[in-house]
């Protein structure tokens, strides 16, 4: 058992580490937080290694997702309040989210801890508020579950091509083994409490001869972070970071003047002419990759 513990904790270490560079520029964080609700789901789009796994199995950017909470002073229902209170050691007045995490399980986490990351809100058009506070109630049921790892590899069994995989592979997906109820991943404990209000997600429809309609509940197990933004169900809420309502902003907005072309962050050039060759004004630097090299215009 030790040396599973020890290698168990080498890996997550290794998985959760994040290399890359983050992407705040695309969200205004301190307006998202501001106009965030509860039962709202925050769509994360996370920069370490689980991240990059997750988001080749999905073919998404969204890789990580979590309901917010609210602040502890503001949640009305005494034993939701009373287990939260329990497990996070912050100020009452800090805006919390519910969230399953590789290595740590379903946790309680300030919001602020994504204040530098890709986000997008996911609102449930509609949702009753007994409803919204029902499904809070589960995912705050699920606090202190661990991380259901053996239920991500299934469900990158089941959405790689078929064509390599066995048939065998695919008809008892689910059927055995499925781990432990008390284990979870993001999507998946979200899911099952949205389903457990009766609130579509991404149903399967079946329409009868007749043009009826019959909804049937898919798998929660087999939700990932991108179907919450897919959903019809679901209103996006975005907060750029050069939001503006005035449909002339566009022209306003502060853009590079001088030519620069960026294929990303680090690699940015002023394409050749007929008159002068490509000049490259910021490149990543080897010893530090954030380092960046100011713009020199031809002579």
């Amino acid at each position: 058992m030790g040396l599973y513990a020890w290698l168990s904790k080498a890996v997550t270490a290794w998985l959760t580490h994040e290399p890359y560079p983050p992407r705040s520029y695309l969200c205004d964080f301190e307006l998202l937080a501001k106009e965030i609700r509860p039962c709202d789901i925050l769509l994360v789009e996370g920069r370490s290694r689980i991240s990059r796994v997750i988001r080749n199995i999905t073919v998404s950017a969204w890789t990580h997702s979590a309901v917010y909470l609210g602040r502890i002073s503001e949640i009305q229902d005494n034993e939701i309040r009373t287990r939260v209170r329990a497990l996070y050691d912050g100020s009452d007045d800090d805006q919390l989210i519910i969230e399953a995490l590789l290595g740590e399980g379903t946790v309680v986490k300030p919001l602020a801890k994504y204040a530098k990351e890709h986000l997008r809100i996911c609102r449930p058009r509609g949702l009753a508020p007994d409803d919204s506070l029902s499904v809070i109630r589960q995912c705050a049921g699920h606090l202190g579950d661990e991380y259901n790892f053996r239920q991500l590899l299934d469900l990158a069994r089941f959405l790689l091509p078929y064509t390599f995989i066995p048939k065998r592979w695919r008809s008892t997906l689910f059927e055995h083994n499925v781990g432990d109820e008390t284990r979870t991943v993001c999507s998946s404990m979200i899911a099952a409490a949205f389903a457990s209000v009766q609130y579509p997600i991404l149903p399967v429809v079946h329409r009868a001869e007749d043009g009826g309609l019959m909804l049937y509940r898919r798998n929660h197990k087999l939700f990932t972070p991108n179907d919450f933004d897919t959903s019809p169900y679901f209103d996006i809420v975005k907060y750029s970071m050069l939001a503006g309502d005035d449909l002339a902003v566009y022209r306003q907005l502060p853009w590079n003047k001088e030519g620069v072309i960026c294929d990303d962050e680090n690699y940015c050039y002023i394409p050749p002419t007929a008159a002068s060759p490509k000049i490259v004004v910021r490149q990543p630097n080897k010893k530090k990759k954030d380092a960046k090299t100011p713009i020199k215009r031809p002579a």
